[in-house]
């Protein structure tokens, strides 16, 4: 019983993960600019702040839930404008300088962390998204082992995602020139603009993130694993 709940974990975390958004984006130039480390560590910041929403989700802890609901909107502006203004710096940022930058100088492992970290928790929508998976999986609050089990296999799950795709980039970062890293950036930042834009959308019009949920393929899998 355990192991089967620890595997959907895995699933559910591996799936949530997938969707190549902003996090993603950003993941990937960290990996290509500062290194395979970097990307793991922003990587583990959106592990992180998913299976914390995981946890307030399994758990039912009300009270925080309801403030990321009742603060959403905020929450999910001023998510969008750090993205925005991480779209433009990526944008313009001189990329010659900036790789010479981090031959001499290492990345911030905490600066990363919290970075995407902060980030992720900016979407609280993925609350509710958890909270329909648990109800569609069976899952019982009381049952601390087996919610537990489910919300450390999303975790591990989402991890084993990052360290894949870091690995892959990394593993192909030798390619990669000044000229293909330069174009990297500018299609980064163009791309989390884009993002950014969107996520101010999403805050005025909610209803239309809570269709989407609704009819997310994870949220039929795990109808379907019920039945």
């Amino acid at each position: 019983m355990i192991s089967s709940v620890l595997l959907q974990g895995l699933i559910i975390g591996i799936l949530v993960s997938i969707p190549m958004g902003p996090i993603g984006v950003l993941c990937i130039q960290r990996t290509v600019h500062q290194g395979r480390r970097s990307g793991i560590i922003s990587g583990i910041g959106a592990a992180t702040a998913d299976s914390s929403f995981a946890f307030i989700a399994g758990f039912g802890l009300t009270f925080i839930t309801n403030f990321f609901k009742e603060q959403q909107f905020y929450l999910m502006l001023v998510g969008a404008l750090v993205l925005i203004f991480l779209g433009l710096k990526l944008f313009f940022t001189n990329t010659i300088k900036q790789v010479r930058k981090y031959r001499v100088k290492k990345s911030n492992p905490f600066g990363n962390f919290i970075s995407v970290f902060l980030l992720t928790l900016s979407n609280p929508m993925t609350i509710l998204f958890f909270g329909i998976v648990f109800t569609g999986l069976g899952i019982v609050k009381d049952n601390i082992v087996q919610t537990g089990t489910l919300i450390g296999g999303i975790f591990l799950g989402a991890v084993s995602w990052w360290l894949t795709l870091t690995t892959l980039v990394s593993f192909f970062h030798n390619f990669f020139r000044i000229r293909i890293i330069f174009w990297i950036n500018k299609v980064a930042g163009i791309l989390i603009i884009v993002f950014g834009i969107l996520a101010v959308l999403n805050a005025y019009f909610p209803q239309f993130n809570n269709a989407k949920i609704g009819k997310s393929e994870i949220v039929k899998m795990s109808k379907s694993i019920k039945k």
